[in-house]
């Protein structure tokens, strides 16, 4: 945004004083007496006209100049530090289980996830965001990719019993883990969704938690359904060794509501620097000055006046 304004704008002032001082202060000369004075009069009356533009245009150019004219440019340098996020989503044969969102008990698990999830997505809009899928085996179903109508494709086209149909969370965390290792971003996150217990895994649970605490990443875990059908110590077990939160969610509601408290959690760090930019225009009017004033002179010492 510009804006013209003066620095010492009071100095404006000073033409009004100049213009009562022409007014009131008469200048004092010797009186020279000849015949004819009306017609010299006459013939010097163009050029003091001439003589008296320039001095009133050098003297309001000086004041400008002293005014010291500016034009002011301010923005504001966004620097927006955003994070990398794997979500983890369980795809077994479990979460065809039906009246999760009581609004609609007709659909199942799954389906409530995939529609929570991508509302999250389209949250975060400086964020690079992964997605694994599992249930018998782990597979990275979206790379950490900025592309959120990619991801969001990508979360609606997810079918369950592509990857089986038991449930694998310990392989899966491993898996979000390593796609994580891979990025540079100062905040890491992982965020597993499972409504089942581990039944699959090839990585043994200790393993998975000595890996958790050794890399700095944030791990957020959420149980879904009834508190039976997942282990709730043994999901609260890996969120705290992720430094993260553990969750229940009963129903879609609740499911919701959890993602909204993460989203604020890691809410996206905005460092606002704001820039003003001053550009001086004195040297302009102060230039006119100059050059008037040198002319008033000129002709004023030419035509003797």
């Amino acid at each position: 945004m510009s804006q013209f304004s003066f620095e010492y704008s009071l100095l404006l002032l000073l033409v009004l004083v100049f213009v009562l001082c022409a007014k009131f202060c008469k200048e004092r000369s010797r009186a020279i007496f000849f015949p004819h004075i009306k017609t010299l009069i006459h013939q010097g009356k163009v050029s003091t006209s001439w003589l008296s533009i320039l001095k009133w245009i050098g003297i309001v150019s000086a004041v400008i100049a002293l005014a010291s004219p500016v034009i002011t440019k301010s923005y504001t340098n966004s620097k927006k530090e955003g994070r990398d996020i794997v979500l983890v989503l369980d795809s077994s044969d479990s979460m065809r289980q039906r009246g999760f969102d009581p609004k609609d008990i007709m659909r199942n698990k799954f389906d409530v996830v995939k529609e929570v999830v991508g509302d999250f997505i389209e949250k975060r809009k400086n964020d690079r965001i992964g997605m694994i899928t599992f249930a018998d085996i782990a597979f990275i179903a979206s790379p950490l990719t900025f592309e959120k109508k990619f991801l969001t494709d990508i979360t609606k086209m997810q079918r369950m019993g592509i990857a089986g149909k038991r449930t694998a969370i310990n392989d899966a965390v491993v898996q979000a883990y390593n796609l994580l290792s891979k990025s540079k971003a100062k905040s890491k996150i992982a965020i597993l969704l499972t409504d089942g217990v581990d039944n699959m895994s090839k990585v043994p649970f200790q393993d998975v938690i000595n890996l958790i605490k050794k890399r700095d990443i944030k791990l957020y875990v959420i149980g879904i359904g009834d508190e039976r059908d997942y282990n709730g110590a043994y999901l609260k077990a890996l969120a705290d060794a992720g430094h993260g939160q553990a969750y229940g969610a009963r129903d879609a509601t609740s499911l919701e509501k959890i993602y909204e408290e993460i989203d604020k959690l890691e809410a996206t760090k905005i460092d606002d620097k704001k820039i003003v930019q001053h550009t001086y225009l004195y040297i302009y009017p102060l230039f006119l000055a100059i050059l008037v004033l040198l002319g008033f002179i000129y002709l004023r010492n030419s035509r003797g006046v």
